[in-house]
């Protein structure tokens, strides 16, 4: 089977990117013949547009070249379902089945809070997808309210398991943020909280790694004399990010609004004490009180409560990550994912 997969830049900041970089060198690509287009990149407006135009040119050129059986397109909300809607609306014209792949999180302004005209025109460019997967049973409630369940499949995010994890290496007073640093995922509230914790653990350490909003979050800080305890390190991959998961002991991630977010099954899968919230897919991910702690969003006290439990108490710190760890092993694998992934293109095959 040929699939024409449209995708970000392998470079770009975020859970797509980081999601379709697993595909690489897979047992998908043995199994498919995969064209990757790639039709966004980090930058400018005019690098994002120079880049979405060379995206359409390169499809274009394939569709009368090498047409393929399948077009499988990772999209999100906002911007992005402009950005993929020429790639839908050309692959149905031509009797392509088209998956789309949501990873979006912010659906109520995007359909539920829009005005008739723009869910007029959601309606009309999903119907011509052929299936969709989402990220957890939440959003394919959501997406039902456009199409029909019977064409969601819920294909959830994975983590791909580092090796040899050693205790040693952790510091089990220091505390992990990682993502985008802006006002959806909590950061905002990240200061509250680390100020809170400071007053029962003397000695925690906070690491902030992502990039964003990162000079009026440092000032949030710098209010409340908390600077000297915090460590920004900008975007982190590879390595960088390898090292300081192993580093830390609790992971805070205190978000508003999610799909089935990259860096908690990263943080499970490094067996840290995970602190997060009720939103998108993490209560799949996460049993609270056993392979960490779910608060309801703006909850800063429950939140603080349970960092300072987890860095107090390296016994439940650890145990919970163990927990964590296996449920990442055996439910969020990348063998399973993809074992999912391709039987939503057989279906979207059939469809045909």
């Amino acid at each position: 089977m040929h699939v024409c997969m449209i995708v970000p830049n392998g470079a770009v900041k975020g859970g797509i990117a980081s999601v379709v970089n697993g595909y690489r060198g897979s047992v998908l690509e043995r199994r498919c013949r995969i064209t990757y287009i790639e039709s966004y990149q980090d930058g400018s407006k005019w690098d994002k547009l120079k880049k979405a135009l060379k995206g359409y040119w390169a499809f274009r050129r394939l569709l009368k070249k090498d047409r393929p059986d399948l077009v499988h397109i990772h999209s999100s909300f906002g911007p992005s379902f402009y950005r993929k809607m020429p790639f839908i609306l050309w692959s149905a014209a031509r009797g392509i089945p088209v998956v789309n792949h949501i990873h979006g999180a912010e659906f109520d302004s995007f359909y539920e809070k829009a005005p008739a005209s723009k869910k007029r025109r959601v309606r009309r460019v999903y119907r011509k997808c052929t299936r969709f997967i989402v990220l957890s049973r939440e959003w394919k409630e959501k997406i039902a309210q456009i199409v029909s369940a019977d064409r969601i499949d819920v294909i959830e995010n994975y983590c791909v398991l580092p090796e040899k994890l050693s205790n040693a290496e952790r510091r089990q007073n220091q505390i992990l943020f990682l993502g985008a640093l802006e006002e959806r995922k909590g950061c905002y509230d990240i200061p509250v909280i680390f100020e809170s914790v400071k007053r029962k653990c003397p000695n925690a350490r906070l690491v902030m790694a992502g990039d964003g909003q990162m000079k009026q979050i440092r000032e949030a800080f710098d209010q409340k004399n908390l600077l000297s305890d915090v460590e920004f390190t900008g975007w982190v991959r590879g390595p960088e990010k390898d090292k300081i998961l192993r580093q830390s002991a609790v992971f805070l991630f205190p978000s508003y609004n999610e799909g089935m977010p990259m860096a908690v099954l990263e943080a499970m899968g490094y067996g840290l004490g995970v602190v997060t919230t009720t939103v998108g897919g993490i209560p799949q991910l996460i049993a609270h009180g056993r392979s960490g702690f779910l608060e309801v969003p703006g909850d800063l006290t429950a939140m603080a409560e349970d960092v300072i439990k987890l860095i107090q108490d390296d016994k439940l710190c650890r145990n919970m990550g163990e927990a964590a760890r296996e449920t990442v092993e055996q439910k969020y694998s990348l063998k399973i994912h993809l074992q999912k992934l391709e039987e939503t293109y057989r279906k979207a095959c059939l469809t045909k």
